[in-house]
């Protein structure tokens, strides 16, 4: 079965017909539609590799032992380093 297709009326900013047109004009494309197509496909994959990425930092975060700290915990140590760090500075102005 042929995949169907469609028309799409997209509006570009002068940067983006530039860098269209620069697509065009080095012979890499012969029309829009590839140069969209492609871009599309990048961004798929940009995607993906992200969604891969995330995963595997989910899992990551999973499999680690160490029992988590409450929130509040974290936020109260992370409150009194910024105003360790901040007298530090206050000291030396």
């Amino acid at each position: 079965m042929a995949p169907t297709k469609a028309t799409v009326s997209v509006e570009l900013s002068a940067k983006q017909q530039a860098i269209l047109q620069r697509q065009l004009e080095n012979g890499h494309y012969d029309s829009a539609s590839e140069v969209l197509q492609d871009a599309l496909m990048a961004l798929d994959e940009r995607d993906a590799v992200y969604t891969e990425w995330l995963r595997q930092k989910v899992r990551a975060s999973m499999a680690n032992k160490r029992p988590s700290s409450p929130i509040d915990a974290v936020f109260d140590r992370v409150r009194a380093k910024v105003a360790r760090k901040g007298k530090v500075v206050a000291r030396g102005a």
